[in-house]
């Protein structure tokens, strides 16, 4: 995807003056029973169930209720650019990762802060992309990975480090961006930096000493399946060892039978015509055992990847009603345009179901409804020195965004964007380790928006077992750059658009109910935990990244307000009496 092209946009760093307060006197420990089944009163991991729901069972905030939110506490990052990690909440703990590598332990009631980790850069660092997406718990340690491609182990309770290990080589250009996924002991992360060449991969950790336990190849290397779908001789016979297919957001887990699911990102370079063939596993969700990364099945959603089309999402992990009886599956709003509804068996055999377009897509012609393989457009595949036009553009029908899924009301809330399309023509570009080798100038790559066009952002809620649009609402003025959380009492919450707003919809009916305007732009997922009783919903405001790239292209060629407000800021909501004061829990900062 296009990175954030000034460091103006990814902001600066402000380190807080206050003191750490005393450690933690008790932990609850992560257990692999807790992760499978979690409690409703906590959060443990980025989208809240290994299944990727982003749903809470707690029911104290509802539709009759919902507009008594108020504030309770609020807590300054002392952080710009752009916030994408949601809360992690344990038993009354909050740890919330930042940009430039920091994270922050605080009472979860209170909003006082417990601890605060912050990585320096090693000399000669740079990245397109400084956010971060999330921790990840295990025992009594905080597992979370450094852009600088380091996964290092805090200790919970007092933030110290307990080890460090090296996922990746960011001389190279691979960094990290995604939250780690703990199984069994294991922590699992992969990188980022498909632009740059880097050949991606999955790598599992131990989660006592941080010992490499196994690397699953998203680009298999001559020899091994899948490698007879890239390139053997001539010119681009190597075209494997940079092939791109980076694993940078984080996957599902069937906890049931012991099956992980996770999304590969785009080809490197973009261009299809430099690396002839499907590209096996690049744009494809695979199955793996956690035990040693070995691959069980795979689907790839479109072959030779030539739009930047990640596919780095997982399937969210559902049952279909079928004739009375629940059928395993899975669903994904995929950035490609297509929403894709997916079958997976109890041994992790992943079979293709259905699919169809939940935005304009340009480029798919067709698509074989046995196999789920598109046949393309040919006007809308860029190559090498040929110019191509294609919708949607590289930030997708859904970006990295989390959907959510309700069981009870049994649809799938889907964060998206439409009516934007692109166009580039692709050049040789010889890679040199930590630069840009996309084969493509950012210079060369435009944006499209019809003038006229009624809207871009908006959220569509969608019956997984027809596969049918129930209700949708759309922003006429604002991308949608918000992960969705929904709720047992018909609630959905979601931030992500430039007017700095919160909200809360009615679930069945789309009806807006509830919005607070925060101090910037909600990039992070929220969430919702409980403590002694009361239920609070939780989310991280802070613009930047893509979402301030994007509001600057608009700004300047369609007249969007331009300067949204930086700055990382929690911000934990419940029902309240009016009267009730905010508690805001300050942090002094100084320029770094």
């Amino acid at each position: 995807m296009i990175k954030t092209l000034s460091a103006a946009l990814l902001g600066s760093v402000l380190v807080p003056a206050l003191a750490a307060a005393a450690p933690l006197k008790t932990y609850a420990t992560v257990t692999q029973e807790r992760l499978s089944n979690p409690e409703p009163e906590n959060w443990l991991m980025a989208k809240g169930n290994y299944a990727g729901w982003s749903y809470t069972p707690l029911e104290q905030v509802n539709a009759g209720n919902v507009k008594s939110l108020r504030p309770v506490w609020s807590y300054a990052t002392g952080v710009t650019s752009g916030h994408e990690a949601p809360p992690i909440v344990n038993n009354g703990v909050m740890y919330v990762a930042t940009p430039y590598n920091q994270v922050i332990a605080m009472d979860a009631k209170t909003g006082e802060s417990v601890w605060r980790y912050k990585r320096d850069f090693p000399e000669g660092f740079s990245a397109f992309h400084y956010t971060n997406r999330g921790v990840a718990l295990w025992g009594d340690k905080v597992y979370v990975a450094g852009l600088d491609c380091r996964l290092v182990a805090l200790d919970a309770k007092t933030g110290k480090v307990a080890w460090e290990a090296e996922v990746c080589d960011w001389t190279q250009g691979a960094y990290i961006t995604s939250a780690p996924v703990a199984v069994n002991g294991r922590i699992m992360i992969g990188p980022s930096g498909g632009e740059f060449g880097v050949r991606g991969f999955l790598k599992a950790f131990d989660a006592e000493t941080g010992k490499e336990d196994w690397t699953f190849w998203a680009v298999p290397a001559p020899g091994q399946p899948g490698s007879e779908t890239w390139p053997k001789e001539g010119r681009w016979k190597d075209a494997w060892k940079i092939g791109g297919g980076t694993m940078w957001m984080p996957g599902n887990y069937d906890a049931k039978n012991g099956v992980l699911y996770w999304g590969v990102g785009n080809g490197s370079p973009w261009l299809g015509d430099q690396r002839p063939g499907d590209n096996l596993y690049v744009a494809s969700v695979v199955a793996l055992n956690p035990a040693d990364g070995t691959i069980k099945s795979h689907f790839q959603y479109h072959w030779n990847d030539s739009w930047d089309w990640a596919a780095m999402n997982a399937p969210t992990l559902i049952e279909l009603d079928r004739d009375g009886k629940k059928v395993p599956a899975m669903i994904s709003a995929q950035r490609n345009g297509y929403l894709y509804r997916l079958g997976r068996t109890d041994g992790g055999q992943i079979s293709f179901l259905d699919a169809r377009p939940f935005v304009k897509n340009t480029v798919f012609s067709s698509v074989d409804p046995k196999t789920g393989r598109p046949t393309y457009n040919q006007a809308g595949v860029p190559g090498t020195g040929r110019a191509g036009t294609y919708c949607p553009s590289v930030w997708g029908g859904k970006d990295w965004p989390y959907e959510s899924f309700n069981p009870k009301t049994g649809m799938l809330y889907v964060p998206f964007n439409d009516n934007h399309c692109m166009t580039y023509e692709g050049k040789i570009q010889e890679r040199v380790p930590g630069q840009w080798s996309a084969g493509v100038d950012i210079t060369d790559i435009k944006l499209l928006i019809d003038k006229d066009v009624k809207y871009i952002g908006g959220i569509q809620a969608i019956d997984v077992n027809t596969n049918k649009e129930v209700w949708r609402d759309t922003y006429a003025k604002s991308w949608m750059w918000g992960s969705i959380l929904s709720t047992a009492t018909d609630l959905i919450f979601t931030g992500g658009t430039s007017d700095r707003m919160f909200r809360a919809y009615d679930a069945k009916s789309g009806k807006e109910l509830w919005s607070f305007k925060t101090n910037s732009g909600i990039i992070s997922p929220p969430i919702s935990y409980a403590i002694d009783g009361k239920q609070y919903i939780a989310v991280v405001s802070g613009w930047g990244v893509d979402s301030a790239l994007v509001q600057g292209i608009m700004a300047d060629e369609h007249g969007w307000e331009k300067d949204i407000p930086q700055g990382g800021t929690v911000w934990v909501f419940a029902v309240e009496d009016e009267t009730v004061p905010q508690k805001r829990a300050e942090v002094g900062s100084s320029i770094r």
